[in-house]
């Protein structure tokens, strides 16, 4: 209980410090609002030339890009997430702090993540999404089942992409740089993701194996699930599946981290 109170604080804390970043959220907002007007009219020409492509129909296509804009930062598709703050406590050996606090270094960082998501759910997802509801042609269903299946993806979703992060965060304490990490991460985000076109719509072998990767439970399982293409228990299965693993791929990798910390820059 006293763990479960710990994590709920950090949680907390991280919402809250991302809500005192005021004039960031609106900039986001603003931002993940033209990209998705932008992204619209794009998807609308691409699918007059290619009906039904990946089985959507444009409204179904506009809807997806809204999902996209709506949870773009809430999962940190492109990164900008807690890994840049843990790679630099790696760097300058501020983490060993994390390492001596009375609590689980993975389960700390995930608590954090957790409040974050939350914030930029609520924060810069939601008014990108009503906007795209209200001015374009959309295929939202309106049973409250369908949405509050959603939303339990959307939080496995977190997790799936709190693991791939974590992971690449601790590449940190082997590499003198983690820039290149983390612009791999940023490339892998966007293109695996279904963020830049969805991976329904991805050609042969290519499209196989991008939808098995761990990014397609990120959006594009949510996005299916909510425009009924996909079932709930199927999708949560497959998210379960990738968030064990990379959890406990994360767990040993920290356990090989810490067995051998490498303080790197002071």
């Amino acid at each position: 209980m006293g763990a479960g109170r710990l994590y709920a604080a950090v949680a907390a804390g991280g919402f809250r410090r991302y809500a005192t970043y005021r004039a960031a959220t609106a900039a986001g907002v603003f931002t993940n609002t033209v990209f998705g007007v932008i992204l619209v009219y794009t998807y609308l020409a691409l699918w007059d030339e290619r009906p039904h492509l990946g089985g959507y129909d444009q409204a179904q296509a506009v809807t997806y890009v809204w999902l996209g804009q709506a949870l773009f930062a809430t999962l940190a598709l492109q990164g900008g997430g807690f890994e840049v703050e843990l790679m630099e406590r790696i760097r300058t050996g501020e983490v060993a702090i994390d390492l001596y606090r009375p609590a689980d270094l993975q389960a700390w960082w995930l608590a954090t993540d957790l409040g974050r998501s939350l914030f930029q759910l609520m924060g810069r997802g939601v008014v990108p999404f009503a906007f795209g509801w209200l001015v374009f042609p959309t295929a939202l269903p309106h049973d409250p089942l369908r949405w509050a299946q959603f939303l339990v993806a959307v939080v496995l979703a977190m997790v799936v992409s709190f693991a791939i992060r974590f992971l690449v965060a601790l590449s940190g304490f082997w590499l003198l740089d983690g820039t290149g990490a983390l612009q791999m991460l940023m490339i892998t985000g966007m293109f695996c993701s279904g963020m830049v076109l969805p991976l329904n719509a991805f050609p042969g072998a290519l499209g196989d194996v991008v939808r098995v990767l761990p990014w397609s439970a990120l959006l594009q399982m949510p996005a299916d699930l909510l425009m009924g293409k996909a079932g709930a228990w199927g999708t949560y299965a497959f998210q379960a599946v990738w968030a064990v693993v990379l959890l406990a791929a994360g767990r040993l990798v920290q356990a090989a981290a810490t067995r051998r910390v490498v303080v790197q820059g002071g």
